[in-house]
């Protein structure tokens, strides 16, 4: 299995973040998710993705974004 979740190229939509292969943004991801949308209906929208891969986009999207208390 690949372990590339996110591409982010110059030549494919101008850098912005993408699902590795696709051209499908991150963004639109939190989009879905931020209006009240179930993964579920991420994944019923992009059939090509699992379930396994968003829950993995967000879990790198957790720890790079959520700063631990105790480190600070």
């Amino acid at each position: 299995m690949m372990d590339t979740l996110i591409d982010r190229n110059p030549d494919i939509l101008g850098g912005t973040p993408v699902f590795y292969g696709t051209r499908v943004p991150i963004r639109l991801l939190m989009e879905y998710l931020e209006a009240g949308e179930r993964v579920d209906d991420f994944l019923d929208a992009f059939p090509t993705f699992t379930k396994n891969q968003v829950i993995r986009l967000l879990h790198i999207a957790t720890e790079n974004l959520v700063v631990d208390e105790d480190s600070s």
